[in-house]
C-alpha cells in the first residue's frame, strides 16, 4: 500500500483520488486557519511554486482537532487560503487526524512515519509528511519546522 491508493474528499467534498499524483513528490500538511503556524501557508505556497514543475505537490488537509483553530466550513477554508495566502495547491475537505475518527490517509501516514519517541499521534497543526515518487513516506516534520527547512529534502526526493 502507498499514498496513491487513497481517495480523499476535496474542498467541495468530491472524490479526489491521490493516484492522479503518481510519480510526484508530495508534501502533506494538516492545517488550520486560526493557528500561530498559519503563516506557513505562504512558505508552503512558495515551495509549491518553486518545485511544482519538477514534480512537487503540496496537499493541505484542514483539521479542527487542535484548539478549535479550524472551525469554518470547507468553502470558507478554501477562500481564506486563496485570499490571505494566494494558495494554489490543493486544499482538501476538513478531516480528523487523531482518534477513532482519524482519516485512513492519516492512519497510513502516522503508521509509516511515527513522531518523536515512536508516538503516532499528530501533536498539532502543520505537521508535515514528505512522500517520495513511490508513494512511501520519507520523513515526518514537526509543526515548528518551517517549510523552507524542508527544501533540501524535497530536492533529494525530486532527484
Amino acid at each position: 500500500m502507498n499514498i496513491f491508493d487513497f481517495v480523499v474528499a476535496d474542498g467541495n467534498n468530491a472524490p479526489h483520488p491521490l493516484a492522479q499524483y503518481r510519480d510526484k513528490v508530495l508534501l502533506i500538511v494538516n492545517v488550520a486557519s486560526q493557528c500561530g503556524f498559519t503563516p506557513q501557508y505562504a512558505s508552503l505556497e512558495s515551495l509549491f511554486k518553486q518545485y511544482a514543475d519538477q514534480g512537487l505537490v503540496v496537499i493541505a488537509f484542514p483539521c479542527n482537532q487542535f484548539g478549535n483553530q479550524e472551525p469554518g466550513a470547507n468553502a470558507e477554508i478554501m477562500e481564506f487560503c486563496r485570499v490571505n495566502y494566494g494558495v494554489s495547491f490543493p486544499v482538501m475537505a476538513k478531516l480528523a487526524v487523531n482518534g477513532s475518527a482519524s482519516a485512513p490517509i492519516y492512519q497510513f501516514l502516522k503508521t509509516n512515519a511515527p513522531g518523536l519517541l515512536g508516538t503516532k499521534a499528530i501533536k498539532w497543526n502543520f505537521t508535515k509528511f514528505l512522500l517520495g515518487r513511490d508513494g512511501q513516506v520519507i520523513k515526518r516534520y514537526a509543526p515548528t519546522t518551517v517549510p523552507e527547512q524542508i527544501a533540501n529534502d524535497i530536492e533529494k526526493a525530486l532527484g
